[in-house]
């Protein structure tokens, strides 16, 4: 395994309590990562909250991460190395870790797990995912308004409910406020590979885009769109220092509060196998900093919807809104339901791109 370190809302309930309800010894927690902390994206986001556990509990838990594990075996292996090790609660972050973390979990049912993005449980393991789509949709908002040539370009990891969402709720944004904007996307398929992301900017430039929108991990977007003096936007984390110029905002992923909680639940033996998924509303999802060099009136209309979304009078999936068919998914004042935005397999109208299946 490359790179490998290992260091000293809604909530639906499954299952009884699981976790020791005291114990002498230190709570012992793990962390998985897909890619590196270093990253300035997802990982490092996910490793500010293990900081934060390691700061809160101090010398009541022994905290130890993995960076750089890859989906499938190899993640697997680690979770049962950990298990075996003694940890006590184990985070696993990556949606590839899904099938792993519950096939570990069947073979240790004193050890909990947490999963990030996933959506298959068990006694000993809980969910746990946050809105993207929320603050996706104010920087789409922001795009339809600042781009010039009318194109906008994302840069998309695996055509999985998540990221699919993620595109639609930008360009449901976008639209609304500029009729003709359109969406160039590309593939790359890594969470985190800058010289991929790195090309996949260009190719888009080329393609006409004056602004990048991206949900891969790295800051390379945001290099090239600073190189080429256009717009971009941050995902996971403040991104804010790596284009000065191009940066107008990032979506913040916060886990900390959400890692001290359940940290302190297997601590006090309340642990129970949980399905959570937050976002504006509870600060799960932030949306950083809005830059100044764009036009106020653009600024405070964001931060508009930001509200709107936070306080809940705005829902980002407000119909009427066609699949990329034509055949209507929400009339008229209608909402998405979690459940059809947590299986969304299609494009909305409007949008010209081919999804990969």
């Amino acid at each position: 395994m490359r790179g490998i370190r290992l260091l000293a809302a809604a909530t639906i309930l499954l299952g009884a309590v699981v976790g020791p309800a005291s114990s002498d010894d230190p709570l012992k927690v793990g962390f998985i990562y897909v890619g590196p902390t270093g990253d300035h994206g997802w990982n490092y986001q996910h490793d500010q909250g293990r900081m934060l556990v390691e700061e809160t509990f101090g010398d009541a838990v022994d905290v130890s991460y993995a960076e750089s594990v890859p989906e499938g075996a190899d993640s697997e292996r680690l979770m049962t190395q950990m298990a075996l090790s003694g940890y006590d609660l184990i985070f696993t972050t990556s949606f590839g870790y899904m099938d792993p973390t519950i096939n570990v979990a069947s073979k240790f049912p004193d050890v909990v797990f947490e999963h990030s993005t996933g959506y298959k449980r068990a006694d000993n393991v809980a969910i746990y995912n946050a809105r993207f789509y929320e603050g996706r949709a104010v920087t789409g908002h922001i795009a339809g308004h600042v781009t010039k040539s009318n194109v906008v370009g994302y840069i998309a990891t695996y055509p999985i409910p998540e990221v699919v969402r993620g595109i639609n709720a930008a360009f449901l944004a976008a639209r609304k406020v500029n009729p003709d904007v359109e969406f160039k996307i590309i593939w790359v398929y890594t969470w985190f590979n800058p010289p991929i992301e790195a090309d996949a900017a260009n190719a888009l430039i080329e393609q006409g885009a004056d602004v990048i929108l991206q949900h891969v991990d790295s800051t390379a977007a945001l290099l090239v769109a600073e190189e080429h003096g256009i717009w971009a936007f941050g995902q996971a984390s403040d991104m804010s220092e790596f284009g000065p110029n191009s940066h107008i905002t990032s979506i913040v992923n916060n886990w900390a509060p959400y890692y001290v909680e359940r940290v302190r639940a297997v601590m006090d033996g309340t642990w129970q196998s949980t399905d959570t998924w937050e976002g504006l509303s509870t600060g799960m999802v932030e949306v950083s900093e809005i830059s100044d060099k764009i036009p106020a009136e653009v600024k405070a209309s964001a931060l508009a919807v930001r509200d709107a979304i936070a306080d809940g009078s705005l829902h980002p999936f407000t119909g009427p809104i066609n699949r990329q068919d034509g055949t209507m998914w929400l009339a008229a004042g209608e909402t998405a339901s979690d459940g059809d935005l947590l299986g969304q397999n299609f494009y909305v109208e409007g949008i010209d791109e081919e999804l990969p299946q």
